[in-house]
């Protein structure tokens, strides 16, 4: 068993060398690998030759149009080497077809065209799996197509007919694209091999990073096919090529390559092409286009396909330009921001690139190196507001280095006296960064310090900007916190009057409406909001909460139902355990209850279906919504409110997805996924991949194995949140089978979310499993230990099980936590009641009342706190 283990461990290092052209460490693997199977002798032969026939290429590097070399004694041994491989016989079919790949290569290496023709032929290049097979052997694949085009280039054709060098041309041109595509995938394989190597390595020190080379072969059939498209007159397919080549996922060794195609293709849209022979790179290319040469006979589309694709850039944020300058000067930005990092080297004291090189790294989600950036440009520039300024923001943002924030904050607020436009947005920042800090504290006191100093802020920077929306809404939100909820339904009433359609006020004037306990009026706040953005989930989850208390559980689950076909609809992502498969297993749990395929769901982009008011009667040229806001808000006499006209809905207004530092850590874990908030718009930019791992921390060690492999975690969040909205519905109406299928579907993507957990504590409260609940709460608060709704509901089982003492102590943590739960205020009372303690208890409930008096459906803190 120890001997198998270890062949197969040196199969795998094996494997790896040759994916990762380590051609100068196969001799001494090849040297270990075992004797006791024949093939293995026959393997060596073949590992030697090709390891040899590289080596051979690296000190005698190929050049385009060079004259054949002929036989060289290095070569020489190399074909020994090969002969012997294949003439034995022994070799497994796909090591055989590897062999002949070899072969075909060191033919044309030494001039023989015609013998590596016929080689290619007999292994059946066009037969060969893409599919589930190791790097290296994609990069055999890609070196074979381009080898085979680079032979059909060199040999003439026997016959003048033109037909024949038309069917030559497309035949070299082909397999130069299958080449580039081909090459594509396997540097992005490899590339993700490597980095998880790296990032799965032991701390016992190991082999270091190999830079990845492209090699002849592959540049060739990477840049070969537009050259010849442009040669042959055929400019179309040219462009197309190009545009294929920059929209394939980058990798490091791409990088040079990708900056020199944006710079030709740039060149060619401005000198080459008009606005009336344009077409977008979304586009179909035209069948004729007078860009062409007018005697060229072919088509403009691709006349192949291949069983596997490079990955391209994909996502509900990418920019399509809609005319040749505009994606020319995309290109040219590009090709600019590529050779940045490398300009940086003589770059002193020049502010220019060092903004520029921010921006980039912004751009690109490195925000802890771009804030390290904007440090320098506050030092070559330290009168410019705006650049502190866009640290603070970065800073709370998804990195949360709260402190560096208020630093750079108060940088803004001292450089007001200069800049006295950026004073307010000072102001503004800095108590965006008091009111995030009073969210992490987890000591009362501090908590209501620093409370009482992002009020002062927002005061300021309402103050010094009296027509900045966002100061209003700001000011109103932490009024909101602090349960001020008069004072915050005045602000909001001034932050809707300067925008009457941002999506936040409104949803801020919706949770002060059910603070108010006016949940009818509230709901139709929302309706209307969704009117406007009708993609935005956390107007969505807050509509279900809503609808559960309004229109009861039928009307709720529709709403989950109708997000699940958004979700189906923005998402085009394949989920492994088909947890994506929407609204089936939904209509199956409720089938009892309603038909849901005979029900036509309100139409929320209509605002005459999207709420059940009147409004037909309402002016076109003004929104229902803005009528309803105006008409359910104190607000001064009607000459001075002036509502202005609604916009068309669009989704790029739409807030942007709040991180981990946005969140109150009480209730951000509100549905047991750091971000439950973060997911406002299906159109708005997620959270960097990497800062939502650190966040759910809870599910790291489960993502390789559940949850799925494609794209961000941002959609998949907002399905698993989908599905817990659904099962708190079933866990209200009493029905455990139910909310136990919708809460597995959550499960089934984050398997162990403290969120999910609870859900599964709730289920067995439901069906009375005391017991089993009790380990489910506790559970959750060994991944999320200020989870107050598990710290809640486990403390009510303890002092049902007569441990007050315990549950005493448990409560006491959570008010620490979050001192507005009124529910825990009110469970800490009969704790203290049912030990004696009458007076604290009297204390504890009179505190649950007032606080449930201005309890919104959802905590204010769920929406999101950016600059």
């Amino acid at each position: 068993m120890a001997t198998k283990k270890a062949g197969s461990r040196l199969e795998t290092e094996i494997e790896r060398c040759r994916s990762e052209c380590q051609w100068e460490r196969i001799p001494e693997l090849v040297k270990q690998l075992s004797a006791k199977l024949i093939a293995n002798d026959d393997m060596a032969e073949l590992l030697l030759g090709e390891s040899k026939l590289e080596q051979f290429l690296k000190e005698n590097a190929l050049k385009q149009n060079s004259s054949p070399r002929g036989p060289r004694p290095k070569l020489t041994e190399v074909r020994k080497h090969l002969t012997a491989a294949l003439d034995r016989g022994n070799l497994k079919p796909e090591f055989l077809q590897e062999a002949n790949l070899i072969m075909a290569k060191l033919n044309y290496v030494e001039g023989d065209y015609k013998e590596a023709l016929n080689t290619y032929a007999r292994v059946g290049v066009d037969d060969l799996q893409l599919a589930a097979v190791p790097p290296y052997r994609l990069r055999m694949i890609a070196e074979a197509y381009s080898t085979k085009g680079l032979c059909l280039e060199k040999l003439p054709i026997s016959s003048s007919a033109s037909n024949l060098h038309v069917d030559r041309e497309q035949e070299i041109v082909t397999c130069y694209e299958k080449a580039g595509d081909i090459a594509l995938l396997y540097l992005q394989e490899i590339e993700r091999v490597i980095n998880t190597n790296i990032q799965n390595r032991s701390p016992k020190p190991g082999p270091t990073t190999h830079e990845q080379e492209l090699g002849f072969f592959l540049e060739t059939g990477l840049q070969r096919a537009h050259v010849l498209y442009f040669k042959n007159g055929n400019l179309t397919r040219g462009v197309g090529r190009f545009r294929e080549l920059l929209r394939a996922v980058e990798t490091r060794t791409t990088q040079n390559l990708r900056m020199t195609i944006a710079r030709q293709l740039a060149e060619i849209l401005l000198r080459g092409m008009c606005e009336q022979s344009y077409w977008n790179p979304l586009e179909d290319p035209p069948h004729q286009s007078p860009l062409d040469d007018p005697l060229r006979k072919g088509s403009n589309t691709k006349n192949y396909a291949l069983s596997r694709r490079p990955r391209v850039y994909t996502g509900e944020n990418i920019f399509c330009p809609q005319e040749n300058t505009e994606e020319a000067l995309l290109l040219l930005l590009i090709s600019e921001s590529m050779c940045l990092e490398r300009a940086m080297k003589f770059a002193f004291e020049e502010f220019h690139l060092w903004y520029q090189f921010a921006l980039s790294l912004m751009a690109a989600g490195k925000s802890a190196r771009a804030v390290k950036v904007l440090k320098e440009c506050i030092r070559l520039k330290p009168d410019d507001a705006t650049i502190p300024l866009l640290a603070a923001k970065l800073c709370m943002g998804s990195l949360h280095w709260l402190e560096e924030a208020e630093r750079f904050a108060k940088t803004v607020v001292d450089l007001g006296d200069k800049t006295s436009e950026f004073k307010a947005k000072g102001y503004l920042a800095l108590g965006l960064t008091y009111s995030l800090q009073a969210t992490d504290a987890s000591l009362r006191g501090m908590q209501e310090v620093l409370q009482r100093k992002a009020l002062l802020a927002f005061q300021r920077a309402h103050s010094l900007s009296p027509t900045d929306h966002l100061a209003a809404f700001y000011l109103a939100l932490q009024l909101a916190i602090s349960r001020q909820i008069p004072e915050a339904l005045g602000y909001v009433r001034q932050a809707l009057q300067l925008q009457g359609d941002d999506a936040n006020s409104l949803h801020l004037l919706a949770l002060l409406l059910s603070a108010q306990k006016h949940y009818h009026d509230a709901l139709n706040i929302i309706d209307m909001a969704l009117s406007e953005y009708p993609e935005n989930f956390i107007l969505l989850f807050t509509k279900v909460k809503l609808e559960s208390l309004c229109r009861g559980p039928d009307e709720a689950l529709l709403t989950c139902k109708h997000m699940l076909q958004i979700w189906k609809s923005c998402y085009n992502l394949t989920n492994p355990s088909d947890s994506g498969r929407g609204s089936s297993l939904l209509d199956r749990a409720i089938a009892d209850r309603r038909q849901l395929n005979t029900i036509t769901l309100p139409d929320f982009s209509d605002p005459e279906t999207a709420s059940d008011t009147s409004s037909s009667s309402l002016s076109r040229t003004e929104s229902p919504l803005q009528v309803f806001v105006s008409s359910h808000l104190p607000h001064p006499k009607s000459d001075t409110f002036v509502w202005p006209h609604a916009a068309s809905p669009y989704c790029d207004q739409v807030p942007e997805p709040c991180s981990p530092s946005r969140c109150n850590p009480s209730d951000a874990y509100f549905h047991g996924f750091y971000s439950p908030f973060s997911v406002c718009s299906v159109h708005a930019t997620s959270i960097a991949a990497s800062r939502v791992e650190q966040a759910l921390s809870e599910v790291a060690s489960s993502l390789q194995s559940s949850a799925p492999k494609q794209g961000p975690l941002h959609p998949w969040m907002t399905l698993a949140q989908i599905w817990l909205h659904a099962a708190e519905v079933y866990i209200g109406i009493g029905k455990p089978a139910e909310a136990t299928a919708c809460t597995q579907e959550a499960a089934n993507l984050f398997p162990m979310s403290h969120y999910v957990l609870y859900m599964r504590g709730q289920v067995a409260e439901l069906r009375g499993n005391i017991d089993e609940a009790k380990r489910w709460y506790e559970e959750a608060l060994s991944i999320s230990p200020t989870h107050v709704k598990s710290m809640q509901r486990l403390a009510l089982i303890l002092h049902q099980l007569g441990r007050y003492s315990l549950a005493e102590k448990i409560l006491r943590d959570a008010v620490q936590v979050n001192s507005t739960a009124h529910e825990v205020w009110n469970g800490l009372g009969e704790v203290l009641q049912a030990q004696g303690n009458d007076d604290a208890a009297t204390e504890c409930f009179l505190t649950a009342l007032e606080l449930e008096a201005s309890s919104p459906v959802v905590p204010f803190t769920i929406i999101p706190r950016v600059l």
